[in-house]
């Protein structure tokens, strides 16, 4: 069997807010086509894990890669040009401007029948089609959501970071978003790295799930079948 090529590695890396030391030694990786997840408690680094491969809280040392290249200390814009989409719990809908102007803000060609346009994105998002004119900061949660993920797809990317994607969402429209999830990933092959901490979520649309302690260190892997056989293993780490 041929071997998958890693779109990201971390390899120790040490990151801080001003002296607060959050993540002590964190190593992980994410292969091509996989969708992996990140488990933990809230406050235990996981949105931090997320901007430091970012560029957007660099870590002190340590190193970190996308596709081969060195993105330690690159800035933010540096990172997203090496085909890095990341899509923040809080979304970052730009006000203003509609559905359509947001996703062509964000458009990056790309070649193969797999690339993803505006066409593309409508048809996996129907909700996003009938709203094409309409303000993107105001669309429901659930909808600005779905704009935020066509957002990062029509970038072309290389790898999707997701960071709690159904937070402040119903049930139901975690179930929408979960599914928009699931069949973009599974059926075009997107590397995708999520954050989530309802973890029935990331049961769904990942395979592989880092087990995140306290100051960012992994507690252990596992994939999906053995947490499912074994739910002892998320109480233990999720549970308050």
């Amino acid at each position: 069997m041929a071997k998958k090529n890693m779109i990201l590695n971390i390899e120790e890396i040490h990151t801080y807010y001003g002296e607060s030391h959050v993540i002590q030694g964190l190593s992980m990786h994410v292969d091509e086509g996989e969708t992996v997840s990140i488990l933990g408690r809230n406050g235990v680094g996981k949105t931090t894990t997320l901007r430091s491969v970012m560029g957007l809280t660099p870590p002190r040392s340590g190193s970190i890669s996308i596709d081969g290249t060195d993105t330690t200390k690159l800035p933010a814009h540096r990172v997203s040009k090496l085909g890095v989409a990341y899509v923040p719990a809080e979304r970052h809908i730009f006000p203003g401007l509609n559905v359509e102007e947001n996703l062509k803000l964000a458009a990056r060609p790309a070649n193969g029948d797999k690339s993803w346009t505006l066409a593309r994105v409508y048809d996996q998002f129907p909700v996003l089609a009938d709203r094409t004119k309409q303000d993107g900061a105001t669309l429901s949660g659930g909808e600005q959501q779905m704009l935020a993920i066509g957002r990062a797809l029509v970038s072309n990317p290389k790898i999707i970071i997701l960071d709690e994607p159904s937070q402040g969402l119903s049930p139901l429209l975690v179930d929408a978003v979960t599914e928009c999830v699931q069949n973009f990933c599974v059926n075009s092959g997107i590397t995708l790295l999520v954050v989530e901490q309802n973890y029935r979520m990331a049961l769904k649309v990942a395979s592989r799930h880092y087990l995140m302690g306290t100051k960012g260190q992994i507690a252990g892997v596992a994939t999906t079948a053995e947490l499912i056989e074994n739910p002892q293993i998320i109480q233990d780490h999720l549970s308050v």
